[in-house]
């Protein structure tokens, strides 16, 4: 393990992208292994319930090409039944994605703690139980607000995005309330606000275009069976669910870079870093196993 790599640090753009690419290099292994520990469940369930999100679509359409619908009484029952599984999906995507929050930020906030050493289950299912529902909360929260903003106009919830993923670090690293976390988001951002929109932006984009691939061969069967009566079309439904959620993991790189520019804008403000440094030198230069001193 490089113990070079230091988190709390001011870093221009260029080195937000980088350094995100530099802590998996260093931390692949732990952080994958640990990402299938505490999110595979949510992943799976969330791939289940998406899974049969589509095979209901598949059905639906496929029942209105054959004129299976003879009356209203019949298309409402399925609207009801397809609604009830639209709503447990989206409950599961966002638990998932609380998940997959909560893990990578907790993880780095302890690699950090630890003196860049990876932390074990035991730790970090400490602090993942603990702000788990938090961030929950956090995540249906800045969903509505960003919705709100969006419908307005969409340049305001573009606006508020890098501010209101700033809430979540916020909230872990520093072990505080939605509230503080949100002020603390638009405190940090001042001055800020490109570098850190453009760093979080290119990194979900080179994400969601990886998982975009990855998912694409299940998503096109799904599509061409379904439109040409292809055989295994439930089975395509299922694959691209599996293949979409399971890409998941990419994720792990843009809230790498939320957490550098988290603290590349703390530091700005407040020097913490600069501050543990200077102290940790100071430590350093007295543990030199050396008698001490008498007069």
């Amino acid at each position: 393990m490089n113990n070079d790599f230091e988190l709390a640090r001011t870093r221009d753009f260029s080195a937000l992208i980088n350094d995100s690419f530099q802590f998996i290099k260093l931390n692949f292994k732990p952080l994958l292994r640990g990402f299938f520990t505490f999110c595979g469940f949510f992943v799976l369930a969330s791939a289940a319930t998406t899974a049969v999100y589509l095979l209901q679509i598949n059905d639906w359409m496929q029942s209105a090409q054959e004129g299976q619908y003879g009356n209203s009484l019949d298309m409402i029952t399925k609207m009801k039944q397809f609604g009830l599984v639209a709503v447990v999906m989206f409950l599961f995507n966002v638990l998932t994605y609380s998940a997959v929050t909560v893990y990578v930020l907790v993880y780095i906030i302890l690699y950090k703690e630890k003196g860049k050493v990876p932390p074990s289950n035991e730790e970090i299912w400490g602090y993942f139980k603990y702000y788990f529902f938090k961030v929950f909360g956090a995540v249906l929260l800045n969903g509505l607000l960003c919705g709100i903003a969006s419908i307005f106009c969409l340049v305001p919830g573009i606006w508020l995005f890098p501010i209101l993923a700033l809430t979540f670090p916020v909230m872990i690293m520093e072990n505080a309330r939605y509230g503080y976390a949100f002020n603390q988001g638009f405190n940090l951002i001042k001055g800020n606000w490109w570098t850190t929109f453009g760093a979080l932006f290119i990194m979900m984009l080179i994400a969601g275009i990886s998982a975009g691939v990855i998912s694409l061969p299940g998503t096109l069967w799904n599509q061409f069976a379904l439109l040409l009566h292809w055989p295994g079309g439930n089975i395509a439904a299922i694959l691209s669910a599996l293949l979409s959620h399971l890409a998941l993991v990419l994720y792990i790189l843009p809230l790498v870079t939320l957490a550098l520019c988290y603290f590349s804008l703390n530091e700005a403000k407040e020097g913490t870093g600069l501050m543990e440094r200077i102290n940790k030198l100071g430590e350093e230069n007295n543990d030199n196993n050396l008698p001490a001193e008498e007069y």
